[in-house]
């Protein structure tokens, strides 16, 4: 966690807090692997905004994800792209 803290430029506790909410709203589900844990996004989850109820999270998440890790069309499974 301490990682994604630094990369968000945000503190530690806050990036918890974060995770915790998004854990809550049925976005992640936390695994645990010995002592680390590993967080599996629900892409295909439609968001809980009004204004944004007929996307899905991946959808919203596909233009930050970096070259060498996922995709988009991995997390956007839709086959089609949104304009905000």
């Amino acid at each position: 966690m301490r990682e994604v803290a630094a990369e968000a430029g945000i503190t530690e506790r806050a990036a918890l807090r974060v995770v915790a909410e998004l854990e809550a709203a049925g976005y992640l589900t936390r695994h645990r692997l010995g002592v680390r844990n590993f967080y599996e996004l629900h892409a295909e989850v439609l968001l809980q905004d009004p204004m944004l109820s007929d996307w899905k999270v991946g959808e919203l998440l596909a233009p930050f994800v970096r070259h060498g890790h996922l995709t988009a069309g991995g997390l956007a499974d839709s086959g089609t792209s949104r304009s905000p």
